[in-house]
């Protein structure tokens, strides 16, 4: 199972978010169809954009709590001040993704940034 775990500036397109996540599948030799969710910080809920490339991919929303976030920041590979200010994990993509999948997670890399779209692979090792 992979999870993509996403941070993003507020107000950000659909098409950000889902280039930010082609670009993330791409720099880990991964493809759209090994997804099976996105994961966000809970700030991050009501942002339209990343429920429209959900819907676009057919895939389902993880909202992630700042507790979790926090608890899988221990695990992050990048870190951002800005994110340790705002979501308690030093990479909140990073975090997101981690936590989505509980302590067998991992990630396939360091979080891709594109504009003002993160987007960080995380794996349990079962593949579909």
């Amino acid at each position: 199972m992979i999870v993509a775990g996403l941070g993003c500036r507020t107000g950000v397109s659909e098409v950000e978010v889902l280039v930010a996540i082609r670009a993330a599948l791409a720099a880990h030799g991964a493809e759209a169809g090994d997804l099976e969710a996105l994961a966000v910080p809970e700030q991050k809920t009501d942002e339209p954009a990343i429920h429209k490339a959900a819907n676009t991919l057919g895939l389902i929303v993880l909202v992630i709590g700042r507790a979790e976030l926090q608890n899988a920041g221990e695990r992050t590979l990048s870190r951002s001040d800005r994110s340790l200010q705002a979501t308690g994990a030093p990479s909140a993509s990073e975090a997101a993704a981690l936590a989505a999948l509980g302590p067998r997670g991992k990630l396939l890399g360091p979080r891709v940034a594109v504009g003002p779209v993160t987007c960080a692979l995380a794996s349990d090792g079962v593949l579909p």
